[in-house]
């Protein structure tokens, strides 16, 4: 296998809490937000990896963060093999034209005083590439590129439906010229007819271009059409992690298991219903349980599921990780207890397992 374009090792993201005056006259102490911690993956050339999971679980963090649009607490991203965090300034200006972001708002990451081209051509603007002219020919090219009329170029956001102005949001991203994007929940905000438009779009720019993805996303029909990997991420951490049809068809770890049965479907059948699978709530990420911290909510957790956190196994006939000590037979997971739940109501539960 080549060199990954991209390299994300052991990354965390941690947020101090910003206590009030009181707080700090009576020396209270401030906690870290965990929001990343410690996540570890790769996106081939030309690929598309889906990093998928509930609300919160640091998805959108994580990709700020490789993309240093926020300051990383700890760990490396390589770029094309250079290490985004120690670039220097030129450097750093070279990785924002090659690395650039769709956002999942479409409406608030357009400047509403902007046109439609000069929007576009923000980026050219602050990277200093051509004149006012080329510019705006530029911006209608892309414009056409994307599916709207280069006669639009003049008009404004609010001028344009959530799915245009999704594409003019793409449009700008690829101003640049860049080699990967991040597509932070892309289409989560719109129609699904439109959604279906926007992943075509991405699908046929990706083939003519040659782009890589970071698709985030919590949508699993959408990660499965146009996503080749899947990392699967629960409370900062990646439980789980391989090929996309090993991932929908042979879940390894517990939570993607959940994940999976919790998607509605269309039949309505036993096995077509939908299922609240995923009983209580996520912990805090100020406070993450001990062990593996998918034991507070996991039904298969057993008191050596508290104790340690596991390592990442590999899943060798089919290509996952998984960090679940299930996967191992000679684990002493089994031989441990299993943690007692079924006679507790949820609060009572959920202070058993604190």
């Amino acid at each position: 296998m080549s060199t990954p374009l991209l390299e994300v090792a052991d990354l965390k993201k941690y947020y101090t809490d910003d206590i009030g005056l009181v707080d700090r006259v009576l020396g209270t102490e401030t906690t870290d937000v965990r929001a990343v911690d410690g996540v570890s993956f790769s996106v081939q050339r030309g690929e598309t990896l889906g990093l998928v999971g509930e609300s919160g679980c640091g998805k959108s963090t994580t990709g700020e963060t490789l993309l240093a649009l926020e300051e990383a607490t700890d760990g490396d991203v390589r770029f094309d093999g250079a290490s985004v965090f120690e670039m220097a300034d030129d450097a750093r200006t070279e990785f924002r034209q090659r690395a650039q972001v769709v956002f999942q708002d479409p409406f608030s990451s357009l400047d509403p005083r902007m046109t439609a081209g000069e929007a576009i051509a923000e980026p050219l603007v602050v990277h200093d590439i051509g004149d006012s002219e080329t510019r705006r020919a530029e911006a209608k090219e892309l414009l056409e590129r994307v599916g709207l009329a280069a006669d639009q170029v003049d008009r404004y956001p609010h001028e344009f439906s959530g799915g245009q102005r999704q594409r003019i949001g793409i449009a700008r991203a690829l101003a640049l010229d860049p080699e990967f994007l991040v597509l932070d929940e892309p289409v989560s905000a719109l129609d699904v007819s439109v959604q279906a438009q926007i992943l075509n779009l991405l699908e046929d720019l990706q083939s003519e271009f040659g782009l890589t993805y970071l698709f985030i996303a919590h949508d699993l029909s959408v990660i499965r059409h146009i996503c080749d990997r899947v990392a699967v991420m629960y409370l900062g951490e990646i439980v789980e992690r391989g090929p996309v049809d090993a991932i929908f068809e042979s879940p390894q770890h517990p939570y993607t298991e959940k994940l999976l049965e919790s998607v509605p479907r269309a039949d309505t059948s036993e096995r077509g219903r939908r299922v609240d699978a995923l009983e209580g709530d996520v912990p805090s990420p100020r406070d993450p349980p001990a062990g593996c911290r998918f034991h507070t909510r996991c039904p298969y957790a057993r008191e050596a599921c508290r104790a340690d956190p596991p390592d990442d196994y590999d899943a060798e006939t089919t290509g996952q990780q998984v960090a679940c000590f299930r996967a191992l037979d000679d684990h002493p997971y089994w031989e441990s207890e299993p943690i007692e739940r079924a006679a507790a109501s949820d609060g009572e539960r959920r202070r058993t397992d604190d």
